[in-house]
This record gives C-alpha cells, structure tokens and sequence, in this order.
C-alpha cells in the first residue's frame, strides 16, 4: 500500500512555533520541516534519538573547531548548523506523532548545555594552541557563563511568572469566595482568569485595549511596559506576522553568532565580544521588563486582597516585643483571625525550599547521665553529646524556670 504524502504547509503550522527566534524561522524550520517530511515515516526514528543525534554530530563540530585552522573551522561551522536543525527537528516529530515525553525535554536541554560547553572550549581552545593568546580563554569562559545565565535567568522569570498567576487565581478565587459568603448565595462558577500576554500571544494583531473589552477577567501583568514603551507593541504586531519575536538577541542567536559566523569570517574574538555585549543589552531589558511586570503583579494582589497585611513596609504589629503580654489580646489571632490563616507559611509553588522551623518544646531538658524525672533516663555512648529526653506537656505552657528567663 502506497503511503501518503504530508502536506509541507500542514506540518509547518503544527510543528512550527507561532514565535521564534529569526535565525530559526530563516534559516532553520525551512529546512527542518522538509527533513521531517522525510523521516516521519520511519517509525524507528523517534525524538529522543534525533536528540542524541544531534549530540554526536555538535560533538564532532567541536573536534574540528579544535583543529584551529581555517578549513575545519568551516566544517565545524557547517556541522553545529546542522546540529541545530536536528535539535529542532527532535521536537517537531515529538509535536507531529504526540510521542513527546517528559525525559525527551529534560535530554535535549541537558544535550543542548553540553553541545555549547564542549564546542566553546573546542573553538577557544584551538584559538589558543595557535595563537598562544590568553584572551580565548577569556572568550571561552564568556561563552559558557553567558550561555549559563541566559537559559537559568529564563527558567527563573518562567517560574516566578508562574508563581505570581497561581497566587493571582487563588486570590481571585477567594475574593470570589467571600463576596457569595456575603450575600448568603451560593457562588456561581467565576470565569477563569485570563492573562493579557496569552491573549496576545494567540491575537498578535489586536490592540490590548480591544482585547481587555472582549475577554471578562482578564488581569495585565505587562501594562506598565506598554504604557512607558507604546512603540514596542507597533514592533510586536509587525514582527509577529512573520513568527519573529521582539527578542531579536536570544540564546540561539548568540550561540549562532560565535560557532557558525565567528568561524566563518574568521573574526571569533570580535563576533564573541559583540553578541557577547548585544546579548547582555537583551537580558537588562528582559530583566527591566520583569521586574515592571512585578509591579504590576503588586498593584494587582492590593487590589483582591481584602486588606493588606503589612502596610507600608511596615512589620506587622503583632511581632513587636510585648504585645504578647498585653492583657485581654488572644495570643491565637490578630483583628480576629487567627495568625496561621492571616500570615501562612509559603505555598510549595512559591517556594519549593521552604521547610518550616520545629514548634519550640518548653518541657524538654537534657540528660547528662542523669535524669530530672520527668521522663526515664536515657543512655547513650560515654562522652557524646547531651542527648534531648523524650518531651512531657506541662499545664502552664512554660518551661520550668521560664520566670527568671523573661525580660
């Protein structure tokens, strides 16, 4: 039986991205969607070996790099070109067949870091046995250090993102929550958040303005960028009509600039010191435009929260030295809810290292080869450590001797 033919058009709209780097979109996916009409119909070829190959055949780039000379410096160039289509492809064929996994896209990032350490100390280090020159050894560290904070900087901003929506929906939630409490009724389904940077990420020719007006519930967490750069969303719209986004120095361009074209005009040390300076430029804006984007994200939680916490960047009143011992004030709440529920520890997506301390034992004493009768005695190794005896509840709270202790 004859197989069919894929459509070229067909695959590129499912495999493409709607917003990639340029060198991808001009000089990669023309090339990649051709290559996986090709070998989509071989079933033995999945991702996750594109992704190895991928690997091997960037790891063979760094082994001409190494060469140094003009001829192998070329090869290498052509070789980490091709590398980098095959690890384009990799996810295209996981998007075509839907057999994309969790470790696929662990392996192609680790691949991806790996490709770019070895090519790096390749390129400069051939440099460097021909020349004898100790600022491609600079160069090198260069590389891998930007390389590095590009792509971790990302991860970064990606989970705060993430983290700032999760309490931007939980906070909606219980708003939505106390106003049916309110009025004795029960809650009717709210409609689900939505953010301005999906809305026109899925509408890249409409205005934000229009947007907010046809969608209900819908929070901007970029809105003083726009308002202090209006003529960046003129060059979003323009450059989006051709897949292109705005971030026209990214990690891919950067690794393009000093393994492919560095290499081949023969100018690796001046190609690295100018997408070197262009990449740092992009990663200020990206961190400038974050941290307005947390600002945003402040104004936005006072506006659902029901009161603020702490005000002003005050501390909280019920910390101070004393408050404790005023008469009549319960020791359980502050303004008539209790403390766990109004300060609560950090959600585990907030802050997944967080490990609250141990609730204070007041009873507890320690043994030193004795025992106060309290609990049976405890043995252990001659000379150890005091060890902590096994705790008894006391009525009074406090622990024996407490009295002499407060101040």
């Amino acid at each position: 039986m004859r197989k069919r033919k894929l459509s070229l058009r067909a695959v590129q709209k499912l495999t493409c991205k709607k917003r990639d780097a340029w060198w991808t979109v001009l000089l990669v996916d023309p090339v990649a969607t051709r290559v996986l009409i090709r070998i989509a119909r071989f079933g033995f070829i999945t991702p996750n070996g594109v992704t190895w190959g991928a690997l091997f055949v960037g790891l063979g780039s760094a082994g001409f790099f190494l060469r140094g000379d003009t001829q192998s410096l070329i090869i290498g160039a052509a070789l980490y070109h091709v590398s980098f289509i095959l690890d384009c492809i990799d996810g295209k064929l996981a998007r075509l067949k839907g057999n994309g996994t969790v470790f696929g896209g662990w392996l192609d990032y680790v691949f991806d870091r790996i490709r770019v350490l070895f090519c790096a100390l390749a390129l400069m280090g051939g440099q460097y046995l021909r020349t004898d020159s100790a600022w491609y050894l600079i160069a090198a560290l260069v590389v891998v250090f930007l390389d590095m904070l590009r792509y971790v900087d990302a991860l970064q901003i990606y989970k705060m993102r993430m983290s700032m929506r999760t309490k931007i929906e939980k906070l909606k939630d219980a708003r939505h929550a106390a106003e049916a409490a309110q009025t004795a009724e029960t809650p009717a389904e709210e409609p689900k958040v939505v953010f301005m940077e999906d809305l026109l990420r899925e509408n890249p020719g409409v205005e934000a303005e229009i947007l907010k007006q046809q969608a209900d519930n819908v929070v901007d967490l970029h809105a003083q960028f726009r308002d202090r750069f209006p003529w960046y969303t003129r060059l979003r719209q323009a450059m989006l009509r051709s897949r292109v986004r705005p971030h026209l120095i990214s990690g891919i361009e950067f690794q393009m600039f000093i393994f492919i074209i560095g290499p081949l005009v023969g100018q690796i040390l001046w190609t690295t010191a100018v997408s070197a300076v262009l990449l740092g430029l992009f990663e200020l804006v990206i961190m400038y435009k974050f941290w307005l984007s947390t600002r945003d994200f402040t104004r936005v939680v006072e506006e659902l929260a029901p009161e603020p916490v702490v005000a002003g960047g005050s501390v909280a009143d019920h910390l101070h030295a004393g408050r404790h011992r005023r008469a009549g004030l319960d020791q359980t709440s502050v303004g008539g809810i209790p403390v766990d529920q109004r300060f609560p520890a950090p959600e585990p997506h907030e802050d997944p290292g967080f490990q609250p301390y141990p609730e204070p034992r007041y009873d507890a004493g320690f043994l030193y080869g004795g025992h106060d009768g309290s609990a049976p005695a405890q043995t252990g190794y001659a000379g150890a450590a005091p060890i902590l005896h096994a705790p008894v509840a006391h009525t009074d709270g406090r622990w024996p001797g407490a009295e002499e202790h407060l101040r």
